[in-house]
C-alpha cells in the first residue's frame, strides 16, 4: 500500500445505520440512530450511510433529523434505481445519495428479469433525476464479486460517465477471498477515473480482510460497521478495519480509537446484539491473560502476548486465574491482595485453582482466588 498517496485519501463510510441496522432482529429508535450518528460524528468517522429512506416514515424521520445534527461528517442515504426512492432522499433533505444496481446475472435474473440493458436504462434515468435535484450520486454494485468482469467494468464505466463520483464494489454474499478481492479490485481501479468504494460481507470471516485486500489495490473507500453488525454473518467491522490500518499499514485515518470501546458498547445495547468476548479489538478477553506462558510473557513485557497496547482502543490489559494459570500469575494476582505465599503453597493453590475452574467452567473471581489460600495465609491476609 503506497502511503505517500493513501494516507489522507482513504477514508471509512460507515453503514451501521444502514447496513448494519439491516441485521435480523435490529431495530434502532430515533434516538439511538441519533446517538451513534454523532458518536461516529465526534471520533471522526468522514461518511456516514445513515439509512434508506425509501423504507417510509420513521426512517425519513431519522434520516432528516441526522441531517438536521450539522455534522462535520458527510451523509448519504441508500437507495435502489427508482424515482421513488431518489424523491424519497431529497425530501430528507441529503446532498449525496448512493444508488445500487445489480450486476451479476444472478441478481439481474431477479430483479430485471435478465433484462440488463433495461438496467442501465433505469441508472441513467434515475441518476439525471438525482443530478437535477443537485445531488452527489454514487453507484453500488450489487454482487460485484459475482459479476463477470467484462460486464462490471462496462457498468462502473457507464456509471462514471453518467456523473457518478465514486463505484462501490460489492461481495455481497461474502464469496471472495483477498487475493480474489485485490486482483478484482485492481481492475476496476485501473479501468476508472472515480474512486472505488470496498463492500464486504464476512460470511466466511473474511470482511475485514477482503477490505484491505482491496484498499491495497487502491480503493479509497471503505464501509464498515460497529462491531461488524450487519445481514447474516455482518460486514467489515469499524474497529477491526481502523486499528488494521494502523498498526500493519502504519495509516492513520483521524479517528480518535481510545473511544472505540465506548462506541461498541453504545451500538451493542441499542442493537441488542452483546459483543462475543473472543471478538477482536473490542470484545472482553481481547485484552485478557490466563494462561500461565503468556501471563509471564506480559507480566514482563506487554508486548510480549499483545499485538498493540489496549490503552489505544480504551481498553487495559488484565490478567485472570483459571485452567491455565502458572505459579507466577497465582503469585502476582494474589500480591494485589497482600498474599504472598512460598514455593509449596502456590503449588498447592494452583492445583486447587485448576480443579475448581473446570468445575465453574471459567476463570475464578478474587474472592473465589483468595477462598483457596491456605487457613494460615488467610489469617495472616485478614491480620493485615
Amino acid at each position: 500500500m503506497d502511503h505517500s498517496t493513501t494516507t489522507h485519501r482513504i477514508q471509512i463510510n460507515d453503514t451501521t445505520l444502514r447496513d448494519g441496522e439491516q441485521a435480523a432482529g435490529v431495530a434502532f429508535t430515533l434516538q439511538e440512530k441519533v446517538a451513534i450518528a454523532k458518536f461516529l460524528d465526534a471520533i471522526g468517522v468522514q461518511e456516514l450511510e445513515v439509512g434508506i429512506p425509501a423504507m417510509g416514515h420513521q426512517e425519513t424521520e431519522a434520516i432528516r433529523a441526522i441531517v438536521d445534527l450539522g455534522l462535520n461528517a458527510d451523509l448519504i442515504g441508500w437507495n435502489r434505481a427508482n424515482v421513488s426512492d431518489i424523491k424519497a432522499s431529497v425530501a430528507c433533505g441529503l446532498k449525496r445519495i448512493h444508488i445500487s444496481v445489480p450486476v451479476s446475472n444472478i441478481q439481474i435474473a431477479a430483479k430485471f428479469h435478465g433484462q440488463w440493458r433495461v438496467m442501465l436504462k433505469r441508472l441513467r434515468e434515475v441518476i439525471h433525476i438525482a443530478l437535477d435535484h443537485g445531488l452527489s450520486v454514487a453507484v453500488g454494485g450489487e454482487d460485484s464479486s459475482r459479476a463477470e468482469t467484462l460486464f462490471l467494468l462496462d457498468v462502473a464505466s457507464f456509471a462514471q460517465s453518467l456523473g457518478a463520483f465514486r463505484f462501490r464494489f460489492c461481495d455481497t454474499v461474502g464469496i471472495l477471498d483477498p487475493l480474489t478481492t485485490f486482483h478484482k479490485v485492481q481492475q476496476l481501479v485501473r479501468t476508472l477515473h472515480i474512486p472505488v468504494e470496498m463492500h464486504t460481507h464476512n460470511d466466511l470471516g473474511l470482511a475485514t480482510a477482503n477490505a484491505l485486500a482491496g484498499l491495497q489495490a487502491g480503493a479509497l473507500s471503505v464501509n464498515t460497521t460497529v462491531n461488524g453488525l450487519g445481514e447474516r454473518a455482518g460486514n467489515a467491522a469499524l474497529e477491526e478495519v481502523v486499528m488494521a490500518l494502523k498498526r500493519i499499514h502504519d495509516i492513520s485515518l483521524g479517528i480518535d480509537t481510545k473511544r472505540l470501546l465506548e462506541l461498541s458498547r453504545l451500538v451493542a445495547t441499542a442493537s441488542n446484539c452483546p459483543v462475543p468476548p473472543w471478538k477482536a479489538v473490542v470484545g472482553a478477553n481481547a485484552f485478557v491473560h490466563e494462561s500461565g506462558i503468556h501471563a509471564h510473557g506480559v507480566l514482563q513485557n506487554p508486548v510480549t502476548y499483545q499485538p498493540f497496547d489496549p490503552a489505544e482502543v480504551g481498553w487495559e490489559h488484565r490478567l485472570v486465574v483459571g485452567k491455565h494459570s502458572g505459579r507466577h500469575l497465582i503469585q502476582e494476582v494474589l500480591q494485589q491482595y497482600g498474599v504472598t505465599l512460598n514455593s509449596d503453597e502456590t503449588e498447592e493453590v494452583l492445583q486447587a485453582v485448576r480443579d475448581r475452574s473446570v468445575q465453574v467452567k471459567r476463570s475464578l473471581t478474587p474472592d473465589e482466588l483468595l477462598s483457596l489460600v491456605p487457613p494460615a495465609r488467610e489469617i495472616a491476609h485478614a491480620a493485615r
